[in-house]
């Protein structure tokens, strides 16, 4: 019963916030799954073709390194110059024109075979040209997405690509005490180890990890601890287990 108290009093207090998504140079952990995209884009402009694709898991700081291009081309050019950051599923032939006139460089974001694939094909078409790029990320290597039209697939396919693989534990324990910090939380070398022995090895699921502690720990009212982390990867695995149900109360 008193489990039960708790659970209603945890609903009742967890409140959402934002938290600062922090994309600068200095909020980018470079360790070695990430150091050759990093270097990547940092070589921009001297790139040897009209465009990049990065890719990796989620979570794994693609879209950082996204904004960390976009500042990029503005320090190296004398004029700055208009970067967007676009959703690839959001892309379509209408659109093509005006992204095209709007920009001279440009990153593409998340591309699926969901995408438009047609107004990509042209807007890669527009780009491809000296002085134009486009820096492509998705979670699946190039040659891997399928996509529906054949010749946006070949032309992905020529371009350079770069992987950001798993996380080593350096970058894990590295990323995990970031996550806290950015919500302005310390956590003992205990837990830190605590978590590092019992986490799942991936950005996506150290990202959630954090976000569920940091509720519960709000929620309850207290330090993050044994019980909470515990908790709150039972969470995940539950949501991992199954969807929500909208009828598991009754």
């Amino acid at each position: 019963m008193a489990e039960n108290n708790t659970d209603f009093a945890l609903n009742q207090m967890s409140f959402p916030f934002s938290v600062p998504n922090l994309m600068r140079r200095e909020d980018f952990m470079v360790s070695e799954c990430n150091a050759e995209a990093f270097a990547m884009v940092e070589t921009w402009p001297n790139w040897l073709a009209s465009g990049l694709v990065i890719y990796g898991p989620r979570g794994c700081g693609k879209s950082h390194l996204a904004h960390l291009f976009a500042a990029r081309v503005q320090q190296a050019l004398q004029t700055p110059i208009r970067v967007s950051i676009l959703n690839a599923e959001q892309i379509k032939m209408r659109q093509v024109a005006r992204i095209a006139a709007d920009n001279q460089c440009l990153v593409v974001e998340n591309l699926t075979a969901k995408i438009d694939a047609e107004a990509l094909f042209h807007l890669f078409n527009l780009f491809n040209e000296p002085t134009r790029c486009i820096l492509w990320t998705s979670e699946t290597a190039p040659s891997r997405l399928h996509l529906p039209l054949k010749d946006l697939q070949s032309r992905l396919n020529m371009l350079p690509s770069v992987e950001i693989s798993a996380p080593d534990d350096i970058m894990l324990q590295t990323l995990i005490v970031k996550l806290f910090a950015d919500r302005q939380i310390i956590i003992s070398p205990e837990i830190l180890n605590y978590i590092m022995q019992n986490t799942e090895r991936s950005f996506a699921y150290v990202r959630d990890l954090v976000e569920e502690i940091d509720a519960l720990s709000l929620a309850y009212q207290s330090a993050v601890n044994h019980q909470i982390v515990n908790r709150a990867m039972d969470i995940l695995r539950q949501k991992n287990d199954k969807e929500p149900d909208l009828f598991d109360e009754w």
